[in-house]
């Protein structure tokens, strides 16, 4: 479904990625785990066009996106949660989900993808007509999902949805992002933490200072100490 081969990406003269390579599949909950700092957000935004590789390739169902704008990769069917929510405080909860069918006005109806997302996140139902900057940081997370959901997107890209959120939150958040699964969406999600890593993921990858150091089950991660040690905790 998507394919990163060999992605190098500088910033500022800076090295960030080095030759990265990951792939998700169809249907598949892919985790990409790291320390703040070691690549993890500057992969998913070259995901989506914000930022230009300076070598490497990225397919999505074989088609290569570098050159695409970012709308357009959008309207291929990527949805993202970036970490800092990017919702439009200006608009109300409402308008933040209906913007994303504008986005993608293909397949099915808007008023199906809306309920939709209401129905993963039905405490955002109630909350229809205030504005985006009325919210509590795990609200705008929820909203955040929600709206990317709303694209009706096969692939999801959610970048530290944990991070930040009350306690009380962080299994709301869990329990929606499992729901989304069960749709058959595929997920790569972005983590800091390796407690946070959902028990559903089929793959997970590690990434140090812009390279891959481990790819492989989740469950067999403990096999490998020095990963352990990088991400600072045990699965």
């Amino acid at each position: 479904m998507l394919r990163l081969d060999r992605l190098c990406v500088d910033i500022q003269a800076s090295q960030i990625l080095r030759d990265l390579s990951l792939e998700v599949g169809e249907r598949e909950v892919v985790c990409l785990v790291g320390r703040n700092g070691a690549g993890k957000t500057t992969t998913l935004r070259t995901i989506m066009g914000y930022l230009r590789p300076r070598m490497g390739t990225i397919t999505y169902r074989g088609r290569p996106l570098l050159g695409l704008a970012t709308h357009a990769r959008s309207r291929l069917g990527l949805g993202f949660a970036p970490e800092d929510s990017g919702i439009f405080g200006d608009l109300t909860v409402a308008e933040n989900i209906e913007i994303a069918t504008w986005t993608r006005p293909v397949g099915r109806p808007a008023h199906e993808r809306i309920e939709e997302a209401y129905a993963i996140f039905p405490k955002l139902r109630g909350y229809g007509r205030r504005g985006g900057n009325q919210l509590s940081g795990g609200e705008r997370k929820m909203l955040s999902i929600a709206r990317a959901l709303a694209l009706d997107p096969d692939l999801l890209l959610l970048d530290e949805p944990f991070e930040g959120l009350s306690p009380a939150i962080i299994p709301l958040i869990g329990e929606s992002i499992a729901a989304i699964t069960r749709l058959g969406r595929s997920l790569l999600l972005a983590e800091s933490n390796i407690h946070h890593v959902p028990e559903f993921t089929t793959r997970l990858y590690v990434i140090e200072r812009g390279e891959i150091i481990y790819a492989g089950r989740p469950q067999e991660v403990k096999e490998h100490p020095e990963v352990l040690r990088v991400i600072g905790g045990t699965l």
